[in-house]
């Protein structure tokens, strides 16, 4: 090994240079500087100084974006003009809903004291059955002596079914609409919200906007009830749990409410599972009497003549009245000249959609033959001219079951029918010549749940018929106010809502009403609407 490599190895400071041996010493290190050590700390100061700064800026402009974004959303469709739904242009000064007391306005002044005493029920499926429910609870809190919580109506296609007692509780007490007030301002051009999809649906009114309840409220005490928790019973009525008496239901007919205790029907009865006392109940000392579902025609078995009484006043004042419905209701009346027909027919859902050729095959053999008196044989050569495909079995003429009850109510004797069409309108048809079927000339009006009527197979025979057939969509003038009513309690558009009320309102106004057989509408229309809208007494049943 050579001296340079050797000495190379043993001392990083020896290096060879030209062939010479040259010590180099290590390097000092460089004394520090005062001042380039201060103006170190000043650039890191500095630094520290940008960084804090900027996260500041970061933070506040996310907590501005946070804040914006969130102002943007819960007031992005108010209009600051007016709370109008998109459906309704605001130049067409809606129609509210009024009044209405969901915060119990009511309540404050009628201040309840420790000996009052209360009666709640819980409403549940479409408004027919709500409408039963709530004439039971009438005639039971007046017979009680108790004062009525009356919950709200819900109108739409999504009705609550009925299930058992605390399931339908908590049903009804998440049925509001709260924190969704801004689908009301959602504007037509744009998307509902997902929270928003079912917001139209359905809606709440209270039962004073659609009926008259003004007598009924000089003989008993009500209180809207828009508040379906313990809560409200507890702060708003002062109630605690145990001045409470419950008579939860598992089923649909597990009680059955009785006026005479020595009605021998609690032992025949086979429908409800439990006949209860209505004197003995009436001397509870609890200040709230709290019962499950009130449906059902047959709920209260009334058998002391002041009681029946009392239920038909109540079921009488059931009659719609509204005004926003009463207007277009006589405007369609008096384009139809007055004296015309009316025949409620349901084949929209359900059974009815499935016996629909069944139904209507029977309104129209009473309209043929009861209502204009035209003999079974020529009825019969009619059915078969109208060119229907009729089944086997409907050859011959169906059997018509009387109806007793209407019987044991009659109403005075009927005015002739006019021997031609009084209507303003054109007729769809051509009109009939052969002097038998000229009563078939007069109008009639149609009122249906069928989507579109005209393209209704089962509604045909109708047409073919009756060549003066209207429907609710061949008065568009007469009903152009219903786009403007709104409901004040959630901003909901009305119109889809109050349709069918206003097609019964029409029918009811007919000088002579057929309807459908099994449907509480139907029987509603015929029983209530056409007796109270002239003049007559209604008829009961149940």
């Amino acid at each position: 090994m050579s001296t340079a490599r050797q000495a190379a190895m043993y001392s990083p400071s020896v290096t060879l240079e030209k062939g010479a041996y040259r010590m180099r010493a290590p390097p000092r290190p460089r004394a520090t500087s005062l001042l380039n050590s201060k103006a170190r700390v000043d650039v890191l100061a500095t630094n520290r100084r940008h960084l804090a700064m900027l996260i500041v800026l970061l933070t506040s402009a996310t907590l501005t974006c946070f804040g914006v974004a969130y102002y943007l959303y819960s007031t992005r469709w108010d209009t600051r003009a007016a709370t109008i739904p998109h459906h309704i242009a605001q130049a067409d000064h809606p129609l509210q809903v009024l009044p209405y007391d969901p915060d119990g306005a009511l309540l404050d002044r009628f201040a309840p004291g420790a000996g009052d005493r209360f009666l709640s029920y819980l409403p549940h499926s479409g408004f027919h059955n709500q409408r039963i429910a709530f004439e039971n609870a009438l005639v039971f809190s007046r017979l009680l002596n108790r004062t009525l919580l009356v919950p709200p109506v819900r109108l739409g296609r999504k009705p609550l079914r009925y299930v058992k007692y605390d399931r339908l509780l908590q049903f009804l007490v998440r049925s509001g609409k709260e924190g969704l007030r801004h689908c009301a301002r959602v504007p037509a051009h744009l998307f509902l919200p997902p929270e928003c999809e079912d917001y139209f649906d359905y809606t709440h009114v209270p039962w004073h906007w659609l009926a008259d309840l003004t007598e009924i409220k000089t003989q008993q005490n009500l209180i809207e009830r828009w508040n379906m928790t313990d809560a409200w019973i507890r702060d708003r009525l002062h109630i605690g749990s145990k001045d409470i008496l419950k008579l939860e239901d598992s089923g649909p007919y597990d009680y059955r409410f009785l006026d005479t205790a020595a009605d021998d029907s609690k032992t025949s009865n086979i429908r409800y599972l439990e006949s209860i006392d209505i004197p003995t109940l009436a001397l509870s000392d609890a200040r709230l009497l709290q019962i499950g579902t009130l449906f059902g025609s047959s709920r209260l078995r009334l058998r002391d003549p002041d009681n029946i009484n009392i239920r038909r006043e109540i079921r009488g004042s059931m009659a719609f009245s509204n005004e926003a419905l009463s207007g277009p209701a006589d405007a369609i009346h008096e384009a139809l000249g007055g004296a015309y027909l009316g025949a409620h027919i349901r084949v929209g859902d359900g059974h009815f959609q499935a016996d629909g050729e069944k139904n209507t095959r029977l309104i129209w053999w009473k309209l043929v033959s009861q209502v204009f008196k035209i003999q079974a044989a020529d009825a019969l050569a009619l059915e078969r001219s109208l060119g229907l495909d009729l089944p086997g079995d409907e050859v011959r003429e169906p059997h018509i079951a009387p109806d007793l009850a209407a019987a044991r109510t009659p109403h005075p004797p009927l005015p002739p029918l006019p021997d031609r069409p009084l209507s303003q309108r054109h007729c769809r048809g051509s009109l009939h010549t052969l002097p038998h079927l000229l009563p078939l000339n007069n109008a009639l009006y149609i009122s249906t749940d069928a989507p579109d009527p005209l393209s209704t197979p089962v509604l045909a025979r109708f047409l073919r018929t009756f060549p003066c057939t209207y429907f609710l969509s061949d008065f568009r003038a007469q009903t152009a106010s219903l786009g403007r009513v709104q409901n004040a309690w959630d901003g909901a558009p009305m119109r889809g809502f109050l349709e069918p009320f206003l097609d019964a309102m029409v029918v009811g106004r007919a000088a002579r009403v057929v309807g459908t057989d099994g449907s509480t509408f139907s029987r509603f229309v015929e029983d209530v609407l056409w007796r109270r809208y002239h003049g007559w007494d209604i008829v009961l049943r149940g």
